[in-house]
């Protein structure tokens, strides 16, 4: 449910089967530390909200599923601050089963619509947005729940620092389409590919997800999309 009352319809079903026992445990004991609330009344959360102190340099993942990226990238860079949004409680589940018993000062987590949390954050805040194999509602019907519309597009490009990146992928040609039409046509966002295989292939601190492993094996070809965050004078002057 929006802010606003009205339903946007992202998301389908909240839950696959129900959880074990030691993985509902693992939810109970970890997540109110991790989670972020939202401002009430609704506003700006302040970037202090989130950490304390701030570190120099944030990521966001929208949409991490399964975990195995966010974890990964955790791994590589413990010096970096990270926030997630799942709606999917099964994937917030298995998450927590990739961390280590204490709870990593540098992770807070949104369970819920991530353009919620988007719309309360301050601008210029995250150094990497990762939006990885989102569902990509093939029906034409339902290519409004689709996530990257010309909305959230702009929230993109006002979250990310000058110079920032933006990592996206899909294995659906339509919703591949979809999304570079949208994220190319916006002027604070430059694509960074120059030949074929800067999008067929996958960056070596890139990891492999489930879903790309899924893709692959049955005979879908993922791509793997980068765009860079133009300086906001060049943004705003068309150089």
């Amino acid at each position: 449910m929006a802010r606003d009352g009205q339903r946007r319809n992202l998301y389908g079903r909240r839950q696959g089967r129900p959880l074990r026992a030691g993985r509902r445990a693992l939810l109970e004991a970890r997540l109110p530390d991790l989670q972020v609330a939202l401002p009430d009344p609704p506003g700006r959360l302040a970037a202090g909200a989130l950490f304390d102190p701030l570190p120099d340099r944030l990521f966001l993942e929208i949409g991490f599923g399964g975990g195995e990226h966010l974890a990964w990238q955790m791994g590589r860079h413990p010096d970096a601050g990270f926030i997630a949004a799942e709606y999917f409680i099964t994937g917030v589940a298995s998450l927590l089963d990739q961390l280590p018993a204490e709870p990593p000062p540098h992770l807070r987590l949104y369970i819920g619509d991530a353009r919620d949390l988007m719309e309360c954050l301050p601008d210029a805040l995250f150094d990497k947005i990762f939006i990885l194999f989102p569902d990509p509602w093939p029906k034409r019907r339902h290519h409004k729940r689709r996530l990257i519309q010309a909305a959230t597009v702009d929230l993109l490009a006002r979250l990310l620092k000058d110079g920032g990146a933006l990592r996206f992928a899909s294995d659906d040609p339509s919703y591949l389409a979809w999304a570079l039409q949208r994220l190319t046509a916006h002027p604070a966002l430059q694509w960074q590919a120059r030949r074929p295989a800067d999008w067929r292939q996958r960056p070596e601190d890139w990891p492999a997800t489930r879903y790309e492993q899924k893709a692959l094996a049955a005979g879908r070809r993922p791509a793997f999309l980068r765009f860079r965050r133009r300086p906001r004078r060049e943004a705003e002057t068309g150089g």
